[in-house]
């Protein structure tokens, strides 16, 4: 299961049934779970956790170092779970002891060619980045968001749960849930219909959402005022209480980002 032509530090952690191919690289203090595979010539550099069932094609870099002034040397780490795939040339750094010291990647996620992940970001579970997605230093990025090819997301900020981000948008500010934004300088378009309904969210929800979308981008209302009108038609759905309280955060944050300091 292991190529002879791949190297392998004394110190990793490898399941038995890892599969490892021509000219890989596994350095020290990695840890790579059950029925993960590795492509030929893909690399994972140090310090690294990585769960069961990932793909991680050639010419792939887990695990590298941080690209931040900041970092001097210390050991921090990144951790991915299980059942993620990454194309070819993918980069995941490890994180900053300044931003938390992890770079942290969840479940299901779908990393397309040439993508970055950079130092300190939070990436939730079954994300899809197209190809060429940059993804900037201590982003987050919630459950079930979608990136087009090469979006690239302003470090500190936020995307929210279900966002889409169309292809090449700037993203300078957090992206609030359930909606599509693109463009440049980037803009909330719609409510992101196909991506609710492929989650399994209720029409009725959906059309919440949809309302909200109306009157919080397209009406220009305040939004207190928008969301004081909502609530006088009938519940808030969970949904439109997350929608409520990230958009909050984002107002306390500065320029548009919740994350940043």
């Amino acid at each position: 299961m292991i190529h002879a032509s791949a190297f392998i530090d004394p110190s990793a952690e490898i399941a038995p049934d890892v599969e490892i191919g021509p000219g890989v690289f596994v350095g020290p203090q990695v840890v790579i779970g059950s029925g993960t595979v590795l492509h030929h010539n893909s690399s994972v550099i140090c310090n690294t956790k990585i769960g069961e069932r990932n793909v991680i094609h050639s010419g792939a870099v887990i695990g590298g170092d941080p690209q931040d002034k900041k970092w001097n040397g210390e050991e921090t780490w990144a951790e991915i779970g299980s059942d993620n795939l990454f194309r070819e040339h993918c980069t995941v750094n490890r994180g900053t002891i300044q931003g938390g010291g992890v770079t942290t990647i969840g479940n299901g996620c779908l990393i397309l060619a040439s993508s970055h992940i950079a130092h300190d970001c939070i990436v939730g579970n079954r994300v899809i980045m197209a190809n060429g997605v940059l993804l900037g230093g201590h982003v987050m990025v919630e459950d079930q968001a979608g990136f087009g090819g090469l979006a690239a997301v302003h470090h500190y900020s936020t995307v929210g749960r279900l966002a889409f981000i169309g292809g090449m948008t700037r993203v300078t500010t957090d992206i609030p849930p359930y909606l599509i934004t693109e463009g440049n300088p980037s803009r909330v378009r719609a409510v992101n219909s196909v991506g609710m309904k492929r989650a399994g969210i209720s029409e009725e929800v959906c059309a919440w959402l949809k309302e909200a979308q109306r009157l919080l981008y397209n009406n220009n209302m305040i939004r207190r005022e928008a969301f004081e009108l909502l609530e006088r038609r009938g519940d808030v759905p969970e949904e439109g209480i997350h929608l409520r309280s990230f958009l909050r955060a984002t107002e306390e944050g500065r320029q548009g980002r919740a994350r940043q300091p």
